[in-house]
């Protein structure tokens, strides 16, 4: 009986174990959740629209105009834009001739046609001490010039404000045009005479405070309206200089804050200038400082040594790759199968890597790919890349129409095209997302989302 005891009450704790366990392994995990494919990041370096290392190519009233073969080679050298700055120190006192306003279409004929787009700034003065123009000829020109903007907006991707003293930087004015009243008339001007997609950026965020009466930067709440203030960013032409940027500061600590907020909706470029005070814009100081200041272009030609010292640092090319927008799909979540006629809702989660967004909207397609005819069927999504900013993620969640897409099977696009009819098939105008082996040359340029569908 003493064994039989023992017996039952290993039995009975045994049970209870046993009991015990089952109930802890019932408990039911965590769901998983299917993301779709995962895309791999890339660190090739490639251009793409609107952002970059860029030339700056000046010339003089009636000058050589841009030479297309030089050009042809910029984007072999990942640079998409240049800085065309135009003296127009001939026409001081009297109109534009025809032979300069043709120049000016000409040039922008060929940036088109190398596959670029230009940031333009016009200027009268090339040096201190050098006659400006008086602010009605500045008007005349401008106005003369707002019908070749109008026909050009789709090469022009910004402007600085220029035409005001040396180099167009706004001091030094002979006329007295560096002033508030001055400035801002000259500032309205070119908001006017410019298409309203198109920005104009000033040479110090004093000046933009100054002439709006505001020390409150652009937010979401009026970016990419008409709105004049929208509209205005920063170049800055003395950058990683050290201490106030030759006077591109006067309270540093917080115009650069400034500068840090707007630029999430107006752009910063410009080009370094000789350092002052000891200052060495070093890797890791020109890095944070582009970073902070959402840098989406800067000028290869000036300063030279600063440049160089990059290149032998080793982040000259980090600073190619980073230089305003990097987009890059996180992942993709697509139906494998749907039904003719129909609708699907994937969901498509893109990063940006860059220091900067993009500023200029862009046409967004979903593209499916017959995989036995080859024939392409473009669905427009309604999402707004420009609302990607940098280190976060932009979920595209909307519903896509099949309608029009006959039964089969398809391979699976994502295009980002520039908004202009004319650019809009054009693969340089394209873009790319930072991603491995995802970019393809077909159809004005794609990237592949590795995915396909079944329509039945």
């Amino acid at each position: 009986m003493k064994t039989n005891k023992c017996y039952t009450i290993f039995f009975s704790a045994a049970l209870l174990l046993s009991v015990a366990g089952c109930k802890k392994n019932t408990t039911p995990a965590p769901p998983v959740v299917d993301e779709g494919v995962k895309y791999e990041l890339s660190n090739t370096i490639f251009p793409n629209p609107e952002r970059g290392f860029i030339r700056t190519m000046p010339v003089y009233s009636e000058g050589a105009g841009l030479n297309l073969a030089q050009l042809n080679t910029l984007r072999t050298q990942n640079v998409s834009m240049i800085l065309r700055l135009f003296y127009l120190e001939a026409f001081k006192n009297q109109a534009l001739s025809v032979a300069e306003i043709n120049l000016i279409q000409e040039d922008l004929d060929k940036i088109r046609t190398a596959g670029l787009k230009a940031i333009l700034r016009f200027a009268y003065s090339d040096n201190i001490g050098v006659d400006d123009a008086p602010l009605a000829i500045v008007e005349q020109h401008l106005d003369q010039l707002q019908p070749l903007f109008a026909a050009n907006k789709d090469v022009i991707a910004f402007v600085q404000a220029g035409l005001i003293g040396a180099w167009g930087e706004w001091h030094s004015s002979s006329n007295g045009l560096a002033t508030t009243p001055n400035q801002t008339a000259v500032l309205n001007k070119l908001l006017a005479v410019f298409p309203a997609d198109i920005m104009v950026q000033v040479r110090t965020p004093g000046y933009k405070q100054t002439i709006f009466n505001t020390t409150d930067a652009v937010t979401a709440a009026i970016a990419y309206s008409s709105e004049s203030k929208a509209r205005v960013g920063h170049h800055n032409d003395c950058f990683l200089s050290g201490g106030n940027n030759y006077g591109t500061y006067t309270n540093i600590d917080l115009e650069k804050q400034y500068i840090s907020t707007e630029a999430l909706f107006v752009p910063a470029g410009g080009e370094t200038c000789p350092p002052t005070g000891g200052f060495n814009p070093t890797c890791v100081e020109s890095r944070n400082e582009m970073k902070l200041l959402k840098w989406t272009y800067l000028n290869l030609d000036w300063y030279q040594p600063t440049i160089n010292a990059w290149k032998a640092s080793g982040c000259y090319d980090e600073f190619q790759r980073t230089l305003g927008y990097r987009l890059a799909l996180v992942n993709a979540k697509f139906p494998a199968t749907a039904a003719a006629g129909s609708g699907i809702t994937p969901t498509i989660n893109i990063t940006n890597k860059g220091f900067a967004p993009l500023y200029h909207k862009k046409d967004l397609y979903l593209v499916l790919k017959n995989k036995t005819s080859g024939t392409y069927y473009e669905k427009p999504l309604a999402a707004d890349l420009r609302l990607c900013k940098p280190e976060q993620i932009q979920s595209i969640g909307e519903s896509v129409s099949l309608s029009g897409i006959p039964a089969g099977e398809y391979e699976l696009y994502l295009r980002i095209a520039d908004k202009a009819a004319s650019l809009k098939t054009r693969i340089e105008y394209a873009v790319q997302l930072a991603n491995t082996n995802m970019w393809v040359t077909e159809n004005g340029g794609m990237n592949n989302l590795k995915q396909t569908i079944i329509i039945n």
